[in-house]
């Protein structure tokens, strides 16, 4: 059995900031696994490759919810990345933190050491941000010299440009840097990107310098089926590799970042859970934890679509071939052009009711029909359109991550628990109404020939909630399915172990006790630079990494 000071689980958005900064100095020995390919697809680095990567069986895990009662009984699609990067090398690339309120809130719910200006520092420990002498205020928020690249549009339809002097007319104030003082407003995103190519956290934390380290073992096609326990101390890791079984032991940590879906189904798969659950599978309790796979949070997102008359919009049509072959040479001769473009370029924050204190809506707008996440391109090659997306911030719906079987490889029984609560719907529909508002402004006149979805017939407060039911899909943010905290429910502690047991910690979208308001990969690789301060501290202390006691807590934080 090989032997790692480290096994990381899971090569997604955490798992790439761990695996580098833990190998960095040499001293320690790691292991990354992840369950998909390598990120070789051109695709993933092409920006607007985002719909052959989404379609991909290789790429996506391709995940279904479980029937959502209150969404017309239909099962939701959720696309998770399955490769190096994870959904960082399958997103839209929108790089976006969050509200400042989102992690005051944390450290109030009893997670010490998670407020705004405890995390700041580690949002731009992450970051290049290109525009830094650009944007007012910008070396305040932001970093310089980081691993993640965050950059300007270098191609902006004009699409874009309309929606942001629409929304100004129907009353927003612009913003330039959603990321920065101010959130509320409209304008342009941010995006993940460097020289005209995604920025992945992979590409980001595992170049090739990296990735040569000799103290550094990457293990794609590992699918990990169990963590491996002596007593109450995680002590490896077994992984399925073309049909065999390998185990891989950790002599410090294992460190569980397979996301907010894979992170609680590895954990039940391994007996961590609550015990009706395990029963139900035949799977003998390792530890007791009723939080593990409970308190799921998700956007959920609502369309308005208007047919397009100026042919800004992209198709498949085929009048589009001169364009798609123009935008081809353009990306090949310099990456420029259409081609470096993340679709959702601009969108904006607003408060669903003036009583809000907060931003509570987000807009992502783009330059297609909406067509079911890419998965159904028919209206693509029929329809010039323009889609202006809204999702509810702060949904109050719970939702639960459970086994469908022991097998490691069947997938998990997803339960969103969409529109739950009157506010998520209420919510949604007032979003629509104001999203309508934007489109109907002059702005728009010269690109706009009708409104699709929902369309003119639907104006009553019902026929929009019937819509919302029957239209509404995942924007991609799942999170909180081993949330940290004292309560409870809670799965981790403040510093990312697991509650009872020894020498596991988890790291990613999971640990959010509560959804951000914003886009999830730029607090997702914020909580994993944060993790590997705080594991190599440890390391550093010879400190044993075991469950959460308050005093002993106290006297590490003392003691560094």
């Amino acid at each position: 059995m090989q032997s790692y000071d480290f096994i990381i689980v899971g090569g997604g958005s955490a798992g790439c900031v761990l695996a580098n900064r833990l190998s960095a100095s040499g001293k320690w020995q790691v292991a990354l696994l992840e369950a998909g390919p390598a990120d070789s697809s051109p695709f993933i680095h092409i920006p607007a490759g985002i719909i052959p990567v989404i379609r991909s069986d290789r790429y996506n895990w391709k995940f279904w919810t479980a029937p959502q009662a209150a969404c017309a009984g239909r099962p939701m699609f959720w696309p998770r990345g399955r490769t190096l990067g994870g959904s960082s090398s399958i997103n839209a690339m929108c790089y976006i933190r969050g509200h400042a309120w989102d992690y005051d809130h944390w450290a109030a719910l009893g997670n010490e050491g998670w407020s705004y200006r405890e995390v700041l520092p580690y949002f731009r420990k992450a970051e290049n941000f290109e525009a830094i002498d650009r944007v007012p205020g910008a070396r305040q928020f932001h970093g310089s010299g980081g691993p993640l690249n965050v950059a300007e549009h270098r191609f902006v339809n004009p699409l874009m440009r309309a929606f942001v002097e629409a929304a100004q007319q129907a009353g927003y104030s612009r913003t330039p840097d959603f990321n920065g003082a101010q959130q509320e407003g409209v304008g342009y995103y941010h995006v993940a990107q460097k020289d005209g190519q995604r920025c992945s956290n992979a590409s980001a934390y595992l170049g090739e310098e990296v990735r040569r380290r000799p103290n550094l073992t990457i293990l794609t096609n590992a699918h990990a089926a169990q963590l491996l326990f002596e007593g109450k101390r995680a002590v490896g890791v077994r992984y399925l590799l073309h049909g065999h079984a390998i185990e891989l032991r950790a002599r410090r940590e294992v460190l569980l970042a397979a996301g907010a879906i894979g992170s609680p189904q590895l954990l039940l798969l391994s007996g961590v859970g609550p015990r009706a659950e395990l029963e139900r599978h035949g799977i003998a309790q390792v530890h007791e934890l009723p939080g593990v796979g409970e308190n799921l949070q998700d956007h959920l997102d609502i369309h308005v679509t208007w047919k397009e008359k100026t042919r800004h919009a992209i198709t498949l049509h085929p009048a589009s071939l001169w364009r798609t072959l123009k935008s081809l040479w353009q990306y090949l001769r310099g990456h420029r052009g259409e081609l470096t473009s993340n679709l959702a370029q601009a969108g904006g924050f607003l408060k669903s009711e003036p009583s809000q204190p907060i931003p509570d809506l987000q807009w992502h707008i783009v330059p297609f029909i909406y067509s079911d996440h890419g998965q159904n391109l028919a209206p693509l090659f029929r329809h010039y359109a323009y889609t202006l997306m809204t999702c509810f911030l702060r949904p109050e719906s719970r939702g639960t991550v459970r086994l469908a079987s022991k097998d490691p490889q069947a997938a998990p029984l997803i339960d969103a628990n969409y529109l739950a609560t009157e506010r998520d719907m209420q919510a949604l529909v007032d979003g629509l109404k104001q999203a309508r508002k934007v489109l109907a402004q002059p702005a728009f006149a010269p690109h706009g020939v009708e409104e699709m979805e929902p369309g003119a017939a639907v104006r009553s407060d019902e026929q929009i909630r019937d819509y919302v039911r029957r239209r509404s899909e995942t924007v991609y943010h799942p999170v909180g399915t081993c949330k940290m905290g004292r309560d409870a429910m809670a799965v981790v502690d403040a510093r990312l172990r697991v509650h009872g047991l020894q020498g596991l910690r988890v790291v990613d979208a999971s640990v959010m006790p509560t959804l951000v308001g914003g886009n999830t990969n730029a607090p997702t690789t914020m909580i994993a630079e944060k993790a590997a301060d705080l594991i190599l501290g440890d390391a550093a202390l010879g400190v044993d990494v075991q469950h959460y006691v308050p005093e002993a807590a106290s006297a590490v934080m003392a003691e560094k």
